[in-house]
């Protein structure tokens, strides 16, 4: 072998060069620039693993952009109603029977006419395809699994209604953001029960929202030159910066929405005995209680806080669902105890479907039903005629 053989046979080939760029960039402070310095990057945890229905969350972080997560994670301005919305939890102490037999409990209920296994729902909320490809259509087959759960589908929902109806056999309830024009309206009302819906809930809570963390970060990520410009919504025409679409519900509004409404229809965002009892007045069904959990205006009162007086301005008359802020079985119990038809969960669902997907929405309903079972029983509760104000002791400010 002459000398220019020893010289080729010891250069670098293309698979050398190929894998010293290998590992030059498997070693490259840029790569890991790449990665979220904020984010776990260790294994994603199995679906059994998981305990309460805040294990959901940090797995939904891990997955979801943070845009995304972020998104959902909001609270209206400085977040005070948000926290509060927790806070006032702890404002009510349940009172346990140790003598008492439990072997049977039954959660079973109906109201306005959907029949459920549990007092227990997934309130709207927009925008699921983000969280899952299947969207909320993976939510609905979630809540079937989950003892028929009814499902209240958004009007902002990623999907057709039909779409989310035809995914599985649960109930489904629709939730209505209201339009000037009645004629919109209409168009969407015959088409929802057309689906299926069985009830129509109007939201008039969600009147301007304004997300502070959102604004923070906008600044922050603001380009300083050079860069793409920042697409920028027009601004509304009033001098208040209102959006136009919100902040013109009248109570009009239910009795010219009546006439197109065939199933039972409430209105959500009530927070006050005196709106609760202007339901009455104008005919709905039902009432439910909810500040958007915590994402229109801030500074209110928690939902739980002001439950006690709308179900004595009620007086029995049409059942009153709330949210906002539930995350555990004797969370769900104690709204019972101070009137509550049925409690709403938003939040811990969302985890789940993001986490994974439908048995994600599965199993935060299953161990929210659990733990209320477990809370009657310690309770000395065997049925839900059983709950009322003497299980609780609140000490709201």
């Amino acid at each position: 072998m002459n000398q220019s053989e020893r010289s080729w046979r010891h250069s670098l080939n293309r698979r050398s060069a190929l894998r010293a760029m290998a590992g030059f960039l498997a070693g490259s402070p840029l790569l890991r620039a790449q990665q979220d310095p904020f984010r776990d990057h260790s294994r994603v945890p199995g679906l059994k693993e998981l305990r309460t229905v805040w294990d959901f969350e940090p797995v939904a972080y891990a997955r979801l952009p943070r845009q995304t997560y972020d998104y959902m994670a909001y609270g209206a301005d400085g977040e005070f109603t948000l926290r509060r919305n927790r806070e006032a939890f702890d404002w009510v102490d349940l009172v346990p029977r140790g003598v008492a037999d439990v072997g049977s409990i039954s959660t079973s209920t109906e109201v306005l006419g959907t029949k459920m296994e549990f007092p227990i729902m997934v309130a709207p909320s927009a925008a699921h395809v983000p969280l899952h490809p299947e969207g909320e259509a993976a939510t609905h087959v979630g809540c079937t699994a989950a003892a028929n759960t009814t499902l209240i589908s958004s009007h902002a929902a990623s999907l057709p209604i039909e779409k989310i109806t035809g995914a599985a056999e649960g109930p489904v309830w629709f939730q209505l953001y209201p339009r000037r024009q009645m004629d919109e309206n209409r168009k969407v009302l015959e088409q929802v029960q057309a689906a299926g819906c069985r009830a129509v809930v109007v939201t008039v809570d969600q009147q301007a929202p304004a997300f502070e963390r959102a604004l923070h970060d906008r600044n922050l990520n603001r380009p300083t030159g050079g860069g793409a410009s920042v697409t920028r919504t027009p601004p509304p025409r009033n001098r208040y910066g209102v959006s136009e679409e919100r902040l013109w519900y009248e109570w009009k509004l239910f009795d010219e929405l009546r006439p197109f409404v065939h199933v039972p229809m409430l209105a959500k965002g009530i927070v006050t005995a005196e709106d609760a009892r202007l339901c009455l007045e104008h005919g709905l069904d039902g009432i439910y209680v909810s500040n958007h959990g915590g994402r229109s205006l801030d500074y209110e009162a928690a939902t739980l806080e002001i439950l006690p007086e709308i179900i004595d301005a009620v007086k029995g008359k049409v059942p009153v669902l709330v949210d906002s802020g539930f995350r555990r079985g004797s969370d769900i119990l104690k709204a019972l105890a101070l009137g509550a038809s049925a409690v709403c969960v938003c939040r811990p669902q969302r985890w789940g479907l993001a986490a994974y997907g439908a048995p994600g929405v599965e199993r935060v309903l299953q161990i929210l039903q659990a733990e209320l079972r477990l809370a009657m029983a310690a309770t000395g509760r065997t049925s839900l005629a059983s709950i009322d104000r003497t299980l609780v002791r609140t000490f709201f400010p």
